[in-house]
């Protein structure tokens, strides 16, 4: 067996005790959707979030291929926890900003669950905060020493209890990024209503509030390499979403009766369900060439059983994984309602929980369409 297949049987074992379908539901109905034991556990029998750190910074010194593992599993449970928000957006954030100061004072507590954190990504209208001012209103960063942040930002996973906050903001000498405790002054924290309640969200004020810069001169390269490591690990943990939907539907259509035979009999449902087995396992190849591409960029080791050949690079990878994996999830999502019938409308069966995971994570670090975009614009320079 090999070590990947240990891993993932181990985060598959430990999800289904502590986050089974009753208990996504409870948190899911409560105000932080998730709660501090639980997410200790995760951290310190799991290392869940220090996967991919080194060593030196309290991590396991692995790679992104198996933090990817992780989160398609995380996926398939549809864990309610600060999983993405620390271990897919702040954790890359801060090995691609490459401050070993930071670093040592940040990702110990980030390893052990003692600190979560996020990073405010895009602003009040969903517009990107990385992009420059041509595309959204960007946070902007005064001061030399005494530095404080003025600006707001949107949709901001896990920013109403994260203690942590790291923003990408606008410099007279370019982007940087900065660190915010959750509860600082001058910081405005309001939990927002949304599709899905499953993955909390938040609109972030900063009213001159105090921060510390992180890293080093202009920072727009690491933050682009960071979100280009957080679409990888989501696209895999859509890749989980989408084979949990696959597999309980198959289970389904093999035990409901019509006509005096099982549905799944029906050559129609089985070219359906061989349609969406197309989607799933081609978004779990996208997913695994985007975390190798993504571990390469953060010059991580990569396991030999999972190394693939002449993989393109990091931006490239990130993108076609966004493409593929939010096809995926959204499409299998909903083919598990209908195939379901009439019980796969009602509130109470599950797969609903997943097709509202499954859309809110496609408006997430860029539409399909977008990155479809700048896959063209990508791919016409290498011409």
């Amino acid at each position: 067996m090999s070590d990947l297949t240990m891993l993932r049987e181990s985060v598959r074992s430990a999800l289904a005790a502590l986050s089974p379908m009753n208990e996504v539901r409870r948190l899911m109905a409560t105000g932080d959707g998730w709660e501090r034991p639980t997410w200790h556990r995760l951290c310190r029998e799991l290392d869940l979030v220090g996967l991919a750190v080194p060593e030196a910074y309290g991590g396991a010194g692995f790679s992104t291929v198996e933090l990817g593992v992780a989160f398609e599993e995380a996926g398939r449970s549809l864990l309610c926890a600060p999983l993405f928000s620390t271990a897919g957006l702040a954790v890359p954030l801060l090995l691609a900003l490459g401050d070993d100061e930071a670093n040592g004072k940040y990702l110990p507590g980030l390893c052990d669950g003692s600190t979560t954190a996020t990073v405010a990504v895009v602003d009040a209208d969903g517009r990107s905060l990385v992009d420059g001012a041509d595309y959204g209103k960007p946070v902007t960063a005064l001061g030399t020493s005494d530095i404080v942040l003025s600006g707001t930002a949107g949709f901001v996973v896990d920013g109403a209890t994260a203690d942590l906050v790291l923003v990408p903001a606008q410099t007279p000498d370019g982007m940087g990024v900065f660190a915010v405790p959750g509860d600082a002054p001058g910081l405005t924290r309001t939990a927002l209503v949304t599709l899905d309640q499953t993955r909390k969200q938040a609109r972030l004020v900063f009213d001159r509030v105090p921060a510390t810069r992180v890293g080093h001169g202009d920072a727009a390269e690491a933050v682009r390499t960071a979100l280009d490591v957080a679409r990888a690990l989501l696209a895999a943990e859509q890749a989980g979403g989408a084979a949990r939907c696959l597999e309980e539907t198959v289970e389904y259509v093999k035990t409901r009766v019509q006509f005096g035979r099982p549905i799944g009999s029906f050559q129609a449902i089985k070219q359906r369900a061989a349609d969406l087995l197309i989607k799933v396992e081609s978004c779990r190849s996208a997913a695994l060439a985007a975390t190798q591409a993504a571990a390469e960029a953060l010059r991580q080791p990569v396991p030999e059983e999972a190394r693939i050949p002449d993989l393109p690079e990091l931006a490239v990878a990130a993108s076609v994984s966004r493409v593929y994996g939010a096809d995926a999830c959204v499409t299998v999502a909903a083919e598990a309602i209908q195939l379901h019938g009439g019980i796969g409308f009602t509130w109470e069966h599950d797969a609903h929980l997943y097709f509202k995971r499954a859309w809110s994570s496609r408006e997430m670090l860029g539409r399909p369409e977008e990155h479809t975009e700048r896959l063209a614009a990508l791919l016409g320079d290498m011409v």
